[in-house]
């Protein structure tokens, strides 16, 4: 059973910092892809950052463009580097990850909008102004 843990959020002022982290459990897989989404209240779901477990090309939403960096240990959980946080970044943060994504050719093309057979529970990330 494919499981999914993420941690790091928390309470944080404008301008600060904060590392959230996803360990992924159960893939017999060497590679899979993973990827942190958001909600915010009274919005909709939305794509924050992709990338494979394995490395390589690392996918960001624009909001987050050149203040979020994703990576990973190779092996089993990656990691979002969040800096220069802003009061609309407040949200529940979820990990999600998915080995099929990888069996085609076309998920790096629009990878938010794929969907995900794993998720892991939500991690609060609160920016005060």
């Amino acid at each position: 059973e494919v499981q999914l843990q993420a941690s790091g959020g928390g309470v944080v002022q404008n301008g600060g910092s904060l590392r959230l982290s996803c360990t992924a459990s159960g893939f017999t897989d060497d590679d899979f892809a993973m990827c942190w989404f958001r909600r915010a209240p009274g919005k909709e779901r939305e794509g924050v950052s992709c990338m494979r477990i394995s490395g390589g090309r690392r996918l960001y939403a624009d909001s987050v463009r050149g203040r979020f960096t994703i990576s990973s240990n190779i092996e089993d959980t990656v990691y979002l580097q969040m800096n220069n946080l802003k009061p609309e970044d407040t949200a529940v943060y979820y990990c999600a990850a998915s080995n099929s994504a990888l069996y085609g050719n076309n998920w790096y093309q629009n990878p938010f909008r794929y969907v995900y057979e794993y998720w892991g529970r939500g991690t609060q990330v609160t920016v005060s102004s």
